[in-house]
């Protein structure tokens, strides 16, 4: 209990002395296990090699978010990405993701920018109540001293199997419903940088989220620059098509569902090879 005081104590004797225009630009890497099952009737174990090392890159990627104390915005850090291999498709699908993530605290809202299947999608909605637990715990990420954090969360249990030309059993998940499973998210914060943001969807804490641990996903921030010189860009994105989260995703779940439709390979023999991911949320 005394800990905890403490962390509230240096989060409000922070506010007191940061100026309004208090900004910064944290930047994270992200990394997710994989434990990828090979389906021996579509696919060799080199192929299977493969697509792991490709879905490994996919996923360690490093972003950059820009705060100031009521916004923020998270996106990748850009850079030329490798082209795919002839005649094979990789898609990702994740309705839990953003391109680019707008947060806004003050107002109680976000707006998510995503691209998906060559359309752009404006996500436009109120941002729901973290429930975090704050813990006695403590460790140092870098120069800061960090507070440990927990919350539970309802996420989809989606089999992690490489199929080819889409042809899964997704089908029979869309008639029944996924399995869900409880897990538990850690996230480490720092009263020393007084924002209540962070990576991803993660935020309402009392300090910037310098570390999460989301079951199968981690990010962990490498470098944090506070006040720089020039200042922080955080622009709201304003492209795409404007819908809520609910009705985005009841969107992608039917593209879903006509992409497996139009590739199933007695339909499609001479389209070549498509990976289809789908990620949990």
């Amino acid at each position: 209990m005394k800990q905890l005081l403490g962390v509230l104590l240096a989060f409000l004797c922070s506010n007191s002395i940061v100026a309004q225009d208090f900004q910064g630009i944290a930047t994270y890497k992200t990394q997710r296990k994989l434990d990828v099952k090979l389906d021996s009737t579509q696919m060799n174990s080199e192929m299977h090699q493969r697509m792991v090392a490709m879905l490994k890159k996919q996923f360690e990627k490093t972003y950059i978010l820009n705060f100031n104390k009521e916004a923020s915005i998270y996106k990748e850090d850009e850079k030329l990405e490798a082209p795919q291999n002839a005649g094979m498709q990789m898609v990702f699908v994740s309705t839990d993701g953003s391109d680019i993530l707008y947060r806004n605290t003050k107002e109680n809202r976000f707006t998510s920018q995503n691209e998906v299947f060559g359309k752009i999608f404006l996500i436009k909605d109120t941002l729901e109540k973290e429930d975090w637990t704050l813990e006695n715990e403590t460790k140092n990420i870098g120069d800061y001293t960090c507070y440990k954090a927990t919350k539970k969360r309802m996420v989809a249990i989606v089999e992690s199997t490489i199929s080819v030309n889409g042809d899964t059993d997704l089908d029979e998940e869309q008639e029944e419903g996924p399995q869900m499973k409880e897990v538990t998210i850690t996230a480490w914060y720092t009263p020393q940088i007084p924002v209540n943001s962070g990576p991803a969807r993660y935020y309402g804490l009392p300090g910037l989220i310098l570390e999460v641990h989301d079951d199968q996903e981690t990010i962990i921030c490498s470098r944090v620059v506070l006040n720089p010189k020039s200042k922080v860009a955080i622009n709201e994105p304003t492209k795409g098509k404007e819908v809520t989260q609910e009705k985005y995703e009841e969107i992608i779940e039917k593209r879903m569902q006509e992409e497996r439709e139009r590739y199933r390979p007695e339909r499609n023999s001479d389209d070549g090879e498509r990976i289809e991911i789908r990620i949990g949320g």
